[in-house]
């Protein structure tokens, strides 16, 4: 029993009977500033005995003081919750409100992107209810007692813009139209997994496609009336559907008319919009149909224009009539023509079957051929297909296939969206338009169909969201595709890996740069031309094969053209070594190359930059000819200042006096190259990329054992200088660079050639001279003698 303290008491004496009655008197907030804790504490119990003991004394609202009503509802509240239980006030509960015009136009207009897909969504509609009618009837025969033809037929009136899609599946009750076609995103379909996942006896019937409880309404993205004829087998009656596009209401009616009875299933009837009405068109229809449902279970019938040819009598002319009669003799032949008799008649449209719901074992390779053909308008058989179902956390099936040639365009290469993979769900076509969520951009060539039953897609069925699934499918998808392509380079033909190199090698070398994750799989598929095999490309496992024992590194050479490549002087000293050098000759080559950086344990070496190891080094000459030459080398650099940013001995050169290499982190001669020719390059890292050039000497050449003797006797000789400057600008261009100022280096070749041609054929010059000259003499002479000789003559 809680006290009452004296000052309470008085308080309340002090506000009279009829505020006791109210339940309780109203505190000042100025009085409760000064209170205690414990002051306000029993208070609040008093307040609490005071409202449970003498709520009877209230008699009507009129005693209530309506100026404090709201501060002592709120008292009361929460002291009688606590004591309770001292807990938070309970909330009240409330349901979501909708405007239902406005909430069908988002529908209509914000879901779908793609106006044609509504035909897909109502197929799969009737696909559903065929499943679920199929699957009643294994325990209720009887419902298949008015029609036993499980099939959808889909008609059309181009004249008058209707389409009437037909199926016979379960059908709807009228309590079915309220709770699935008047209650949005209530899907019936997933309401009868539901139940059946529920029930013990449920195998789960996964070909049911609905999920969302929308697809019905995209019916209005190009209908403004749909009218939808229901009959149940559960129920004696039809009902009729039927809504408008910008409608908050719909009604239903029983079907009374005779001629309207359907004896099972449901009748869609869309009255197209105005902007709509092509998709009246029987051959648009039949196309939508290929596109998106090809693969539904049941067959789908499209009402089809169709002709067949006859021989029909033609009249006879008049005039020929006449000559048959003079002539007796004449058989007569009645003439006839061949005309198309034409006829409108239901044509199976979803003919082909979906191949990889089949085990592999029973498939023919003429069976893949032909799958191939159809699905993709191909005319070539491809080069290889795999067949596979995955299980476990991600469940789905596909069959992925290698064309013959590469695409036309090449564009495909750098564009992702080449739209070579069909994504189904549950055989229901989604989308072939993805942004490298399935495959990777470097395998966007290969084409194929992949199949699941629960991937993640928004309500539209147009995206595919991201998420640990589709991860790990497009892993599985890769791992196979790559599969795929190792048992062509495995094949005993070998032509079948040459003609797929030639089309579609490039992209494997994309795939170098872009997936550092599946180097190791893409590593054994490369093929290159080598300094041992210029005629036949050979892969990487059959260079490391063909590998020196003492050898530690794979070398190669990036250029523009194999010619170049082979002629290059950078090859000189690994040829007499017997040391197989790469060719890269393609632009994408050498960004491959260095993106991957080994192959089992072998780096890649690019012999045209600085500090080439070629092994078997020896110290003592190499420090005996740095001592010869150490002041050519600096006398060189000298001249040539910021041209090069250092001369050095070269272990490379055999044959060539000098030669023109890259620093070791900077671009390659052919990399500078590839980057100038850039559209949109950037010029300051071009200059920063190139700075670093090494100028290398060999010191067995003739010429720089000659310019060692004039750096030593004679340093400041303009000749000796200008033959820096020549060997200099010959190294540029034998190196694969480009000089900065050809018609420079072009006089001086010339300059060079007139120095060494000056005085060779001179002494051969002075005796042809003047025997033109005599000649010249002796034509004049013989011109004024002409006379006497002929006088002479005379004599």
């Amino acid at each position: 029993m809680h006290r009452l303290s004296n000052r309470s008491l008085s308080s309340v004496l002090r506000h009279g009977g009829s505020r006791y009655r109210n339940a309780a008197a109203p505190i000042s907030s100025t009085s409760s500033l000064y209170e205690t804790v414990a002051e306000r504490d029993s208070k609040q119990r008093w307040y609490s005995v005071l409202t449970t003991g003498n709520r009877t004394a209230i008699n009507s609202p009129t005693q209530i003081n309506l100026k404090n009503d709201f501060f002592l509802r709120s008292r009361y509240e929460s002291t009688a919750a606590a004591s309770d239980s001292s807990a938070t006030p309970p909330a009240e509960k409330y349901e979501y409100q909708a405007e239902v015009s406005r909430l069908m136009d988002l529908i209509v207009n914000s879901l779908y992107s793609n106006k044609e897909v509504f035909l897909r969504e109502l197929i799969s509609n009737a696909s559903d209810a065929l499943d679920k009618l199929r699957f009643l009837s294994v325990t209720e025969p009887q419902l298949l007692k008015d029609a036993a033809d499980l099939d959808i037929r889909i008609q059309t009136d181009k004249d008058n813009g209707i389409i009437t899609i037909t199926d016979s599946g379960i059908g709807m009750t009228r309590q079915d139209l309220i709770d699935c076609l008047g209650t949005i995103a209530q899907s019936g379909t997933a309401k009868f997994l539901k139940a059946l996942k529920d029930s013990k006896d449920a195998g789960g019937d996964n070909n049911l496609i609905g999920q969302f409880g929308v697809g019905f309404y995209s019916a209005f993205l190009v209908a403004d009336r749909v009218v939808v004829s229901t009959k149940s087998p559960k129920s004696d009656k039809q009902y009729v559907w039927e809504g408008e596009a910008n409608a908050s209401a719909y009604t239903i009616r029983e079907e009374t008319d005779p001629e309207n009875l359907i004896p099972r299933g449901t009748r869609l009837t869309l009255y197209l919009k105005r902007d709509d009405k092509g998709f009246a068109h029987p051959e648009r229809i039949q196309k939508l149909v290929k596109n998106y449902s090809q693969f539904v279970s049941f067959p789908i019938y499209t009402w089809q224009e169709k002709g067949y040819t006859k021989e029909v009598e033609v009249d006879e002319d008049p005039t020929e009539a006449k000559k048959d009669e003079q002539d007796e003799k004449t058989e007569k032949k009645k003439k006839t023509k061949t005309v198309v008799e034409k006829y409108w008649d239901w044509d199976l449209t979803n003919e082909t079957q979906p191949l990889w719901l089949r085990s592999p074992k029973d498939v023919t390779t003429e069976d893949y051929n032909e799958f191939y053909k159809k699905t993709f308008n191909e005319y070539l058989d491809p080069l290889a297909s795999s067949h596979f179902t995955t299980e476990g956390e991600v469940e789905f099936r596909s069959i992925l296939f290698v064309p013959a040639i590469s695409p036309t365009g090449k564009d495909d290469l750098v564009n992702p969206k080449t739209k070579n993979i069909r994504l189904h769900v549950k055989r229901v076509f989604i989308s072939d338009d993805f942004d490298g969520e399935l495959f990777p951009r470097y395998l966007s060539f290969v084409k194929g169909v992949v199949d699941s039953n629960d991937l993640p897609l928004n309500v539209s069925r147009e995206i595919l969201q991201e998420s640990r699934i589709v991860r790990i499918m497009r892993k599985r998808l890769v791992r196979k595709a790559f599969d795929m392509i190792l048992g062509i380079s495995l094949s005993e033909n070998r032509e079948d890996y040459e003609k797929f190199w030639e089309n579609f090698g490039k992209f494997l070398k994309l795939g170098c740069i872009e997936d550092r994750e599946n180097h190791k799989r893409i590593a054994p598929l490369l093929r290159f031309f080598s300094s041992q095999s210029d005629e036949e490309l050979i892969s990487l496992d059959e260079y490391v094969e063909n590998m020196k024992p003492e050898q530690k590194n794979i070398y190669y050479i990036a250029s523009d053209s194999l010619t170049s490549a082979k002629n290059t002087p950078f090859l000189e000293k690994l040829l007499e070594k017997d040391l197989e050098v790469l060719f890269l000759v393609d632009p994408i080559d050498e960004v491959a190359v260095q993106n991957l950086k080994s192959y089992k344990d072998k780096n890649f070496v690019d012999i045209s930059k600085e500090d080439l190891d070629l092994g078997e080094k020896n110290e003592e000459k190499e420090k005996e000819i740095k001592q010869e030459f150490g002041q050519t080398c600096d006398w060189i650099k000298k001249h040539l200042g910021d041209k090069v940013a250092s001369v050095q001995i070269s272990n490379r050169l055999s044959a060539s006096p000098c030669v023109l290499v890259s620093g070791k982190f900077g671009w390659s001669a052919n990399m500078e190259r590839l980057m100038k020719s850039q559209t949109m390059g950037d010029n300051s890292s071009l200059e920063y990329m190139r700075g670093r050039r090494v100028f290398e000497i060999n010191p067995e050449h003739p010429i720089i054992k000659s310019l060692n003797a004039a750096s030593r006797s004679n340093p400041n000789d303009e000749e000796a200088l200008r033959a820096i400057d020549l060997l200099y600008d010959t190294a540029l261009v034998s190196s694969g660079y480009t000089p900065d100022n050809p018609a420079q280096l072009g006089g001086k070749i010339y300059e060079m050639m007139g120095m060494a041609l000056s005085g060779k054929w001179s002494t051969a010059a002075n005796v042809q001279h003047p025997i033109v000259n005599q000649s010249k003499t002796e034509t004049l002479e013989a011109e004024v003698v002409e006379p006497v000789n002929a006088g002479g003559d005379q004599k």
